[in-house]
């Protein structure tokens, strides 16, 4: 019986492996990553703001106009920036891009990384690069040259500047800069 048991469990275990592959798999085909990263800029200040959407991009860290995050791509986040599109615009940023704005725009963070009895962790207030803590946002200046033609009130779509901008989000950021 015993030998038996060994060998169910043994067998399972390598079933549980057969899974990871397959993602990478999936990634290696494409050619693409599964999960990108998104930049996502606050275009509209707080008046006139809906209380449910305010707590919505604090949790986002969109504090303040022309803020810019770099957030992972996943499905909770995405919920989260659909429910403010109308006050955000974002689209997937690239390593370069990316680089260019901690270069240029990262401020460094000096606060504390615990309390003095360690209960409470603020590791999630900071990232890690060059061996420097950073702030988690950036501070944007407004683009050089405006918005686009129809104003910040309008989807990028039509003319405007709200809503998902896919990859012309770089263009955006390298204005701000």
């Amino acid at each position: 019986m015993e030998n038996e048991t060994e060998k169910s469990t043994m067998e399972k275990k390598p079933e549980e492996k057969a899974e990871k592959p397959v993602e990478k798999k999936v990634e290696a085909e494409t050619g693409k990553s599964i999960a990108k990263n998104i930049a996502v800029i606050r275009i509209r200040g707080l008046i006139n703001l809906r209380g449910d959407i305010n707590d919505t991009l604090d949790m986002l860290r969109l504090y303040r106009k022309n803020y810019c995050v770099v957030l992972p791509n996943i499905p909770a986040i995405i919920g989260m920036v659909k429910k403010a599109k109308d006050y955000i615009t974002w689209g997937e940023i690239d390593d370069e891009t990316y680089k260019l704005l901690v270069e240029k725009k990262s401020e460094e963070y000096k606060g504390r990384e615990a309390d003095s009895k360690n209960k409470i962790n603020y590791k999630n207030k900071y990232f890690v690069s060059n061996n420097k803590k950073y702030k988690k946002y950036f501070r944007l200046s407004p683009p050089r040259g405006g918005f686009e033609k129809k104003g910040i009130k309008t989807p990028f779509s039509k003319g405007g500047v709200l809503g998902n901008r896919k990859e012309k989000i770089k263009e955006l950021i390298k204005k701000m800069l």
